[in-house]
């Protein structure tokens, strides 16, 4: 699958974020709302993204500030989107300090195996947020060993983060 179409780079104010509209039969070509795509702007690298309902069928993939910065668009830009689909594991990136640890913690990698693929790209996410290797290899260890920590039935994104319950 490839499809290439036009769009524009929009904002909505509500979630504080920019993205690309994808039209009503360009989601239904693509597998629908929740598909998991690579998505090329411009003819640059392309980024794991999914597809949000936006409304009368139609989508928005998220454009964060650093790719608008880094492909020189901002709101109002008209813009060529390619989609290709994303054959990747979990629909991003592994981190390699997460991947070694998974491959020594076999609990770890169990308890992570059956989470949701939602739930292990937040923690994917996590990881791969900061820059030095180092935290990297820290924050997969908390998540993990936090993760391993939680009762199997009962994912809290917040005790995962090591934060004490609300209330």
């Amino acid at each position: 699958m490839n499809i290439t179409f036009n769009s524009y780079i929009d904002h909505l104010p509500k979630l504080k974020l920019h993205h690309v509209t994808v039209p009503a039969e360009i989601v239904e070509k693509v597998g629908g709302i929740g598909t998991r795509l690579m998505c090329s702007i411009n003819g640059e690298k392309a980024f794991h993204g999914g597809m949000v309902a936006l409304g009368g069928g139609a989508a928005y993939i998220t454009v964060n500030k650093k790719r608008m910065k880094e492909y020189a668009v901002e709101k109002g830009d008209e813009v060529e989107v390619i989609l290709t689909e994303d054959t990747s594991k979990y629909g991003m990136e592994m981190p390699e300090e997460l991947e070694a640890l998974l491959e020594q913690d076999a609990e770890g990698v169990r308890r992570f195996k059956n989470i949701t693929p939602r739930q292990q790209r937040y923690i994917i996410h996590y990881v791969s947020q900061v820059k030095s290797s180092q935290k990297r290899i820290d924050r997969a260890i908390m998540l993990i060993n936090n993760l391993k920590d939680l009762p199997e039935d009962e994912f809290d994104f917040r005790r995962l983060l090591g934060k004490p319950p609300r209330g």
